[in-house]
């Protein structure tokens, strides 16, 4: 093989082999940490990736992105934690809003939707809405 038959080759070859490997967000959208489902009475609602509802909290709406549910508060409406803010894309395909992270008092990162912080109900299985417009908590409507 001549030296430029040999370079073209190669060059061809790196031009195939991108492709073939996925691309990073490609990963990230497969193993995002949250979905929808259509509820009977409220519609399209975002929810873990298992169909718990999410919920956000009024009370953090206007609290510059401090959280405020901690404690037995933190308990009774677990939060959706993730391990790395790499986990959570800033846009989800099918999805509306912009999700991100915010680090907890315990250090640990939570996943937001238009930087309101997302919780589940504890009480409440997949695909059930029990807690909306309770005490300022409200299903997040998509």
């Amino acid at each position: 093989m001549t030296a430029k038959r040999g370079a073209i080759a190669i060059v061809a070859l790196t031009l195939v082999v991108p492709s073939a490997v996925p691309a990073a967000s490609d990963a990230v959208a497969a193993k995002r940490p949250v979905s929808s489902f259509v509820d009977p009475t409220f519609g399209r609602v975002l929810s873990r990736t298992d169909k718990q509802v999410l919920y956000y909290w009024q009370v953090e709406k206007g609290a510059a992105g401090k959280i405020r549910c901690i404690g037995s508060c933190a308990k009774a409406w677990p939060p959706l934690v993730v391990k790395s803010a790499a986990a959570v894309p800033k846009k989800i395909v099918g999805l509306s809003g912009t999700f991100g992270t915010i680090r907890r008092p315990n250090g640990k990162l939570q996943v937001t939707r238009n930087k309101l912080p997302l919780y589940t109900y504890a009480h409440e299985g997949p695909r059930q809405v029990l807690c909306d417009d309770v005490d300022g908590w409200f299903v997040v409507r998509l």
